[in-house]
């Protein structure tokens, strides 16, 4: 009977301890997390990558290094908000006001994270011309789309985020979560250009082959002459009235 109860006693202080033991591991992780959160830091460059080339377009503070497309010196829709490029819901503007980079950039590798809001659509372009016959910036460089998965767009396969908008649908599937930041990632070789989205490759199209010729026009961009010609050219954030969120924007060239 002795043997019995000690042996019951045993098994209530393990399973204590297994308990306190795991509680405090969970206790733990959490607060490592909560560290991490804490010290959470954004558009700031590590020592290492600034040994591999990259470089900030966007300090986290100013709109310095941007401007509106065809309109240098123009008052714009775009403020800095918590330290992210944010599209101000409450201009409203009769016309797009895409945000161009001031420098143009051939063969790079583009780094950035975004968010957008409930039914929202924006996008990245490149190898945007700024001409003062070509109204916006769509209208010469292709783009890297981003639309919120509520979007009654999303079912269209060559609509979805990461996918080269209106001509090629996702080429691995990639899944976004409404009201979650994003990361993009473009790389550019030569008119080669890869699409990733979080971390999965999207689209891969060579702006230099006769096919894509043929896939331009059989589309509606057949209506822009500019579009898709050029394999180089500025960076631009697509302004189409949803409120939108750029940060840690970075480039490297390759």
């Amino acid at each position: 009977m002795h043997l019995k109860i000690s042996g019951l006693f045993c098994l209530v202080l393990f399973i204590v301890s297994c308990k306190t033991q795991d509680k405090e591991e969970k206790s733990s992780e959490w607060h490592t997390k909560q560290i991490a959160e804490e010290n959470e830091s954004h558009n700031t460059l590590y020592d290492i990558e600034k040994e591999q080339g990259w470089e900030l377009l966007f300090d986290g503070k100013t709109l310095n290094g941007w401007h509106v497309y065809n309109a240098p010196n123009a008052p714009s829709v775009w403020e800095v908000k918590d330290g992210a490029l944010h599209r101000n819901p409450n201009i409203e503007t009769e016309h797009n006001e895409d945000l161009v980079t001031e420098k143009s950039f051939e063969n790079y590798e583009l780094v950035l994270e975004w968010k957008i809001s409930n039914r929202g659509n924006s996008g990245v372009f490149i190898n945007v011309q700024e001409k003062p016959e070509v109204a916006t910036a769509y209208q010469t460089g292709p783009e890297y789309q981003i639309l919120d998965p509520n979007h009654m767009d999303h079912d269209l396969a060559v609509k979805k985020s990461g996918c080269l908008y209106a001509l090629s649908p996702q080429q691995n599937e990639a899944i976004t979560q409404a009201g979650q930041w994003n990361q993009t990632r473009i790389k550019q070789v030569d008119g080669k250009v890869e699409f990733y989205l979080n971390g999965v490759l999207t689209a891969t199209q060579d702006f230099t082959t006769p096919e894509w010729h043929e896939k331009v026009a059989s589309t509606h961009f057949k209506n822009y002459p500019e579009f898709g010609k050029a394999t180089q050219g500025k960076i631009a954030l697509q302004d189409w009235y949803f409120e939108v969120w750029f940060r840690d924007i970075k480039i490297r060239k390759l």
